[in-house]
Parts: C-alpha cells; sequence; structure tokens
C-alpha cells in the first residue's frame, strides 16, 4: 500500500500548497491612491527600478542611464505628479508601495478618430511585487477613473519587445492599431505597438 500512501502525501501537500496561496492572496491589503508632491521620491525611485528592468534589453545601457536619469529624477517626477492634467496614482501591498500609474484624459491622437479618449502614459510594478494580479488591479482603477470621466477608450505605447507587456494589454482587451517611434535618446528609438481600448459607450 506504499503508493496510495504517497499519492495522498502528494495530494494533501498540493492543497495546502493551494491553500496557502488562496490565503495569502486574498489576505493582502491593496490600496491604490492618488499621488502627490510629497511621493515624488518614492515614484522616481520605482521607475528607476522598473523601467530598467522593463526596457534593458531594448537599448545600450548608456541610452537607460540617460533616459532614467532624465525622466526619473525626484525634480522631474514632482513636476509631473504636480501637473494637474497628469493623473499620478500609486499602488501599495500590505502598506508597501508596489507600483504607480499615470493617465491623462482626453489626450487624442491622430489614428483615434475620438478626442475624449485617455492616454495611459506610465504603469509599473516592482518586481517583488509581480504574480499578485496588482497589474491588473491598477489597470482596472485607471479605466473606472477613465470611464467615470466621460472617455470612450483608453490608448498606450509599449515597446514591441516587451511580450509580457503586450501580453497583459491584449489580455485585458487592447489591441494593435499602429506603431510608434518612442525616443530613449538622441540617438536611439524603440519600436512601440500603438494599442487601444474601446469602451464601447
Amino acid at each position: 500500500m506504499i503508493v496510495p500512501v504517497f499519492n495522498n502525501f502528494f495530494a494533501i501537500t498540493a492543497l495546502c500548497l493551494f491553500l496557502h496561496k488562496w490565503i495569502k492572496y486574498y489576505t493582502m491589503d491593496i490600496l491604490i491612491r492618488r499621488a502627490t508632491a510629497a511621493d515624488a521620491k518614492i515614484v522616481a525611485e520605482i521607475g528607476r527600478v522598473a523601467v530598467e528592468l522593463a526596457h534593458r534589453d531594448s537599448c545600450s545601457t548608456a541610452d537607460m542611464e540617460l533616459f532614467l536619469t532624465a525622466h526619473y529624477n525626484e525634480t522631474a517626477i514632482l513636476n509631473e505628479v504636480t501637473n494637474p492634467d497628469h493623473i499620478y496614482n500609486l499602488i501599495f501591498c500590505d502598506h508597501q508601495p508596489a507600483g504607480f500609474s499615470k493617465i491623462i484624459l482626453n489626450a487624442e491622437h491622430p489614428n483615434i478618430p475620438q478626442k475624449n479618449v485617455t492616454k495611459l502614459d506610465r504603469i509599473y510594478l516592482l518586481p517583488g511585487f509581480y504574480g499578485k494580479q496588482l497589474g491588473a488591479q491598477l489597470l482596472a482603477h485607471n479605466v473606472a477613473l477613465s470611464h467615470s470621466n466621460d472617455q470612450c477608450g483608453m490608448w498606450l505605447f509599449t515597446w514591441t519587445g516587451n511580450e509580457q507587456a503586450v501580453h497583459f494589454y491584449k489580455k485585458n482587451g487592447f489591441t494593435i492599431i499602429g506603431d510608434h517611434r518612442f525616443k530613449i535618446s538622441e540617438t536611439h528609438y524603440n519600436p512601440n505597438h500603438h494599442m487601444l481600448l474601446s469602451y464601447g459607450n
């Protein structure tokens, strides 16, 4: 009767692992709130880590450092966060900052006939918070916010080489409607997909 014993052991172990993961997921304390000037430093710190991780294979180390230095220093982020047209949100998991997003309402684009569309300009998570569905929750929060402001859709640019991001957006209803050359430095541009989520309203 050795086989049944081992089968029961593995079944119980698998069940325990599943329950542990389920309990851990459903007991997480998640908070999403709008970022303020006081959050500029933490947004910049998250950005430097998360952007470098997501895009380091898209360009040289020197180009990436130039981009991060220009766009993810505390002063640059402070100017962004305090701009009323830029809506930054922070997501916290168990009271720890896990990521952030940035949207711009009524950000029209030549490829989109409607003018009341939102641009999802940035959405990033720290790697320690991957696999917790935080990106989906942060995206859903922004879509709901956009929708409540009489927007008819949301668009974004994402690097074509970031297959994980492209898959994430497609899974959440975005479709590719064009392409874009995203400037990293004076000498380097990354090929990007132009993607759109239509709300159907």
